[in-house]
């Protein structure tokens, strides 16, 4: 046994059935385990039951595995095992726009954010300097056809692979994903667009709400699936605009609802709080 104390977060997802609690509680208390947080549901519409504990132990982690390997096996469990605080490797996909990832690199620079870009890739060159501001490696990878989209998605499954990539952020990236990359990472791309869709589409969605007077403003945050923008949610936020609000000022304010949207999604995916629970999401926040 070691002295030092770590802090564990464990998520558990399996089916709903008596006993859960009391035997993965059994089970942390056997590995000198002190639950310091602890939430659960259980969803009446899947039948799953849903559980994140923050756990104090001075036991290593072989042994803390071994108390709750019998108790995950029993009841089926889908689980993991991490350190709180851990940076999530965490690589970013951008084009032209550059107030979401502005705000990622921000705050993970100020220590707000649990995670570590090693790059971001662009498929323009437009936010290179603002990425090197940071000191976050740059790489311009163009995508202008169906062979160089191919050629893109080769690398990025490559570069996610070596460089040990657990989460790929599409900051305003204006590029389709294709279903079989999207479908290989499933849970794993967290995109943001705003709450214009479906009704104002293709350019200027701000130039279109302004024109339609429209009177709240919002972005949402959800997994990328095949299904173009309809992943499950992860966060949504919503601001009321008025009538003298002109088009600029209405993109402004939407760009900070969507960095909002967007940082907070990916925090909370970084502190294990997001669990999938088939078309949407649980969230232990």
């Amino acid at each position: 046994m070691t002295t030092a104390n770590t802090h564990w977060v464990l998520t558990l997802v399996c089916q709903d059935k008596p006993g859960i609690v009391h035997a993965i509680s059994g089970a942390i208390v056997a590995a000198n385990g002190n639950i310091t947080e602890s939430q659960q549901f259980a969803s009446e519409d899947t039948g799953r039951f849903f559980m994140r504990l923050q756990i104090e132990s001075a036991a290593p982690r072989e042994h803390f595995e071994n108390q709750l390997r019998p108790v995950t096996e029993r009841y089926g469990m889908e689980w993991q095992l991490d350190e709180v605080g851990r940076k999530m490797r965490t690589l970013v996909l951008v084009s032209k726009s550059a107030h979401c990832l502005n705000d990622m690199l921000f705050r993970q620079r100020a220590g707000q954010l649990p995670v570590e870009i090693p790059a971001v890739f662009g498929n323009h060159s437009d936010l290179a300097e603002l990425a090197e501001f940071y000191g976050v490696p740059f790489e311009t990878h163009a995508v202008t056809d169906a062979g160089s989209k191919a050629a893109f998605e080769h690398l990025l499954r490559d570069y996610i692979k070596t460089a040990e990539i657990e989460l790929i952020v599409l900051a305003r990236y204006m590029q389709i994903l294709s279903p079989e990359f999207c479908a290989e990472f499933a849970g794993r791309i967290i995109n943001i667009h705003h709450s214009f869709l479906p009704g104002f589409k293709g350019a200027n969605p701000y130039a279109q709400a302004h024109a339609r007077g429209v009177k709240l403003i919002g972005a949402t945050a959800h997994f990328v699936t095949p299904d173009l923008d309809e992943g499950p949610i992860i966060e949504q936020n919503v601001v009321r605009v008025a009538h003298s609000h002109s088009k600029r000022e209405l993109v402004s304010i939407g760009q900070d609802v969507e960095s909002k949207t967007l940082t907070q999604a990916v925090r909370w995916f970084a502190e294990r709080r997001v669990l999938n629970d088939g078309e949407r999401t649980i969230i232990f926040s």
